[in-house]
Order: structure tokens, then C-alpha cells, then sequence
């Protein structure tokens, strides 16, 4: 396993963010600071000139942002693993998209960083290389979603339940639920199809919480679910929904 610090750049317009995110990170013996970038394109020239192991990336910057640095990125080889520092939580889900190790929230806590730190180190010394991991599926397998102070991860396959609520949907896992900035078919693109399906304009099930279908009468059927909840499934639903049962 590789012992070497992590060749670090950090990309951040906003000269008093680069100093603290410098002392923070002098205080990780794994990282090991080579450059610093004030905007997108100094950070993709310095990418490509000083090959950095990890990018410490700001999200908000002018002319190319953060997320235009991260997409860049992917066709360098190898691969920076990036994590996004910022003050706005909204743009979680994007940065999924470029397969960011971590995203973490502005003003940074010294144990926050190394988490995300550690994250990007088990990524590095795994035997999977980080180049090839976006490319394994087409659908979204993990969200970051705002709790507290800070974004958590949550894999897909950990979902029961989304229900839609206004402009965020209601990630129900277990007993608990979060909130995340997003509209129910936007997301309902990015879920695989053989595992979620869409039962109500309001609602997505994982498709093995679903124990069974129920026809109520006069054409209207619900799921039941394994915990015994029975979800009504909407008219432009039902098809689909019987074709998961062999109807």
C-alpha cells in the first residue's frame, strides 16, 4: 500500500479560503500541498503541469466553476480524485455526477476535512483505479444530502421510499428521512429501472420493499409494501406496476 502524501492543489478565488484551507491542510500528514489556483482555468493548467493527487475544489468561481474544473478532470489520466468545498449545498447532486470523493461545507472543520481526506486516500491505495469507476454504471448509486452542519453520503440501494415535496424530495431510509433540492422525475431518470419504480406521481418505491399489488376496485390498486403500508398507484403507474408482477 502506498505510503507517499497525497500531491494536493487547492482551487478556491477567494484568498483568505486558500490560507485556511493551507493551515488545515498542514495539519494532515497525508496531504502534501503543491499549488494553489485562484480560478478554473489556472486550476486545470496546474492540473495538467503539476499532476496532482487530489483537488481541493471551491464550486462558485468565475468563468469556469468548480463543476467545469471537475469535467475537465475526467480526461485527465490519471485522475485527480476531487472534493468540492463550498458554502452551498444545492450543488450535491452535480457533484456526484463527477464522481467527487467528498463534498464538504464552508466554514471547514479540521475533523470534516480529514474524513473526507481519508475517503480520498481509501479510493487511492484501493485496487479499483478512480478512472474507472464512472464508467461502471449509468445510474446514480449514492446522494449527499444536507444533515446538520454537513452533507452525508446515502447509497441508493438504501432508500425505501421518495415521495416528492414541492421543489425537494424525502429520501426515506429506515426510520429516518432527509431532504434533498431535487424534483421527483429528474431523479426518477437517474434511478435504475430494476430497482425503483415510480408508483405514484408523488412517489418512488425500491422495487423489493413491494410485497405485493391489491385491487381495490373500480380499477384503482395499491402496493403493499414489506412493513404492511399500502401506497395508492396512480393511473399513469399501473402498467408498469403490473408488469413487475407478470400482469
Amino acid at each position: 500500500m502506498r505510503t507517499l502524501p497525497m500531491k494536493t492543489l487547492i482551487v478556491d478565488d477567494e484568498p483568505l479560503a486558500v490560507e485556511r484551507m493551507q493551515i488545515l491542510c498542514a495539519r494532515i500528514p497525508a496531504l502534501h500541498v503543491v499549488g494553489t489556483a485562484s480560478d478554473g482555468a489556472a486550476a486545470l493548467r496546474l492540473c495538467e503541469a503539476l499532476a496532482p493527487e487530489l483537488v481541493l475544489l471551491d464550486m462558485t468561481m468565475p468563468e469556469v466553476d468548480g463543476l467545469g474544473v471537475a469535467r475537465g478532470l475526467v480526461r485527465m489520466s490519471p485522475r485527480p480524485a476531487v472534493i468540492f468545498v463550498t458554502a452551498h449545498d444545492h450543488f450535491a447532486v452535480e457533484a456526484f455526477d463527477c464522481d467527487a470523493v467528498d463534498y464538504v461545507l464552508k466554514p471547514v472543520a479540521q475533523d470534516r476535512l480529514e474524513r473526507a481526506v481519508d475517503r480520498a486516500l481509501a479510493r487511492r491505495d484501493s485496487s479499483a483505479p478512480a478512472e474507472a469507476t464512472p464508467a461502471e454504471s449509468p445510474w446514480i448509486e449514492e446522494f449527499w444530502v444536507p444533515h446538520r452542519s454537513e452533507l452525508i453520503r446515502i447509497a441508493a440501494g438504501d432508500i425505501d421510499r421518495i415521495d416528492a415535496e414541492r421543489d425537494y424530495v424525502r429520501l426515506h431510509v429506515g426510520a429516518r428521512s432527509y431532504l434533498l433540492l431535487h424534483t421527483i422525475q429528474r431523479l426518477e431518470d437517474r434511478l435504475d429501472p430494476e430497482r425503483f419504480i415510480r408508483l405514484h406521481r408523488s412517489t418512488i418505491v425500491r422495487r423489493d420493499r413491494i410485497a405485493g399489488l391489491k385491487h381495490d376496485g373500480l380499477g384503482v390498486w395499491s402496493a403493499q409494501l414489506v412493513d404492511g403500508e399500502l401506497l395508492r398507484i396512480g393511473r399513469t403507474y399501473l402498467a408498469k406496476a403490473k408488469a413487475m408482477a407478470g400482469r
